[in-house]
């Protein structure tokens, strides 16, 4: 539920600034498995070990999940970064 409201937040967000939409994108095919093909459901998404690490590594927890705010500065940086 979490993750379906913030990907709904970011959505609305990227309504009103299309380059967060780009940006969002760019970031989310940098986070994919490289075999998400061969995987079942055939999503490219990350591994569910991944993703809680990198949360380990930003919040301290495993389980805490970051707000829309962090994700669209994150994404921003990101790409204006490389």
């Amino acid at each position: 539920m979490l993750w379906a409201r913030l990907g709904f937040r970011l959505f609305i967000r990227s309504l009103r600034r299309p380059s967060l939409a780009m940006n969002l994108l760019r970031v989310s095919w940098r986070f994919r498995s490289r075999t998400w093909y061969r995987e079942f459901p055939f999503l490219p998404v990350p591994h569910s070990g991944y993703l809680k690490w990198r949360l380990h590594t930003a919040y301290g927890d495993d389980g805490a999940g970051p707000s829309a705010e962090d994700l669209e500065r994150y994404a921003r940086w990101s790409v204006e970064s490389r």
